[in-house]
């Protein structure tokens, strides 16, 4: 009966085999088993967590690579023609370097995960942030991989350098048809390396001031003050000159009050202490910066100038509004007439006409 041949082999051969490769899995079991009950103990003892990431990203490729060993045992104990025979070297060569590669892979990107990511998301760090360390470990992962695919193509025989030199050519023509979008990239790489604004931030930039909603690999967008969407080019941004308006500690602004002439030197003091207390009802202006002084006689008004600083945590917009209401509230409260263009004309009677 084990005498028997089946595709040029004896039943017997294939039995054992078979039985070849239900022990590797039953010694991956066995691995999984002593991993879990073993190793994690001794490694949760150490202070450093390299250990615990090297033996949990290398558990899955460990256990595929000795599947792909007894696969490869058992059949090339068979008898085939040479052809599968040659076949079956190449496959295991290549499938082995893949799971080398996707090893390096797991554990590159779990040391990111555990020492770049908690960097990403801490606000005081300002180097770099979660999209940045998504562009960089898509890379990383990306080379590591590309590395792996060409070493594994180099041993089962592929002419690697043949093969690249017509992707070169290929990627040369790729990139003359897709030069801008090749700009934008760049463009974008560069936004995120040097970090002119991020995400929230209002700034001016290609003859719009917005706020940016979003910073892609290919394009930045822009929420105008008129609330529309604008989305610019990478390579426009990297190219312009940038104001970061979000990135100054403090917002200046300029006002001038004109108040008639009838008011009063007393009056004139009481609107300056009015202008003077502004910051102690409007939290967003700056109390230590502000002037307000009695700056000079107008064609039809004494004129007080209003110079104050928006703190950062306030808004540009809105802050101005508050100070104008409140002045205006407090002027009207203390019975200060704001001045507008008068013009007063003297009529003289002819002598001897009625």
């Amino acid at each position: 009966m084990f005498s028997e041949i089946y595709f040029g082999n004896s039943l017997e051969e294939w039995i054992i085999s078979l039985l070849i490769i239900v022990c590797s899995l039953i010694l991956n079991k066995g691995i999984i088993l002593i991993n879990k009950h073993v190793i994690r103990k001794i490694t949760s003892k150490t202070k450093n967590r390299l250990d615990d990431i090297l033996f949990r990203m290398l558990q899955a490729p460990v256990l595929l690579g000795i599947i792909l060993l007894a696969v490869w045992i058992a059949l090339s104990r068979l008898e085939f023609d040479v052809k599968f025979d040659v076949l079956l070297k190449r496959s295991y060569q290549f499938l082995i370097v893949l799971n080398v590669t996707w090893f390096l892979v797991r554990f590159v990107n779990a040391l990111i995960e555990e020492y770049l990511v908690p960097v990403a998301e801490d606000p005081d760090r300002k180097y770099i942030d979660n999209t940045l360390l998504s562009i960089v470990r898509r890379t990383v992962l990306g080379v590591i991989w590309s590395i792996g695919i060409v070493m594994a193509l180099r041993n089962v025989g592929v002419d690697v350098g043949a093969l690249i030199a017509g992707l070169g050519i290929g990627g040369l023509a790729f990139a003359l048809a897709a030069q801008d979008t090749i700009k934008n990239i760049f463009g974008g790489i560069t936004i995120f390396t040097d970090r002119p604004f991020r995400i929230g931030d209002r700034v001016k930039v290609d003859g719009f001031d917005g706020f940016v909603e979003d910073i892609g690999i290919r394009s930045t967008r822009l929420r105008t003050l008129e609330k529309r969407l604008v989305t610019i080019p990478n390579y426009k941004i990297v190219d312009a000159s940038i104001e970061n308006i979000s990135d100054e500690p403090m917002r200046r602004v300029v006002m001038v009050i004109g108040l008639t002439y009838g008011t009063t030197p007393e009056a004139m003091n009481e609107a300056i202490s009015i202008l003077k207390n502004i910051p102690k009802r409007i939290n967003e202006v700056d109390e230590e910066s502000l002037i307000a002084v009695f700056s000079d006689f107008a064609a039809y008004s004494l004129n007080l100038k209003l110079i104050y600083w928006i703190k950062s945590t306030g808004d540009v917009t809105e802050v101005p509004s508050k100070v104008n209401f409140e002045i205006l509230t407090a002027f009207n409260k203390a019975g200060l007439d704001f001045a507008f263009p008068t013009q007063t004309i003297l009529v003289e009677e002819a002598e001897g006409k009625l």
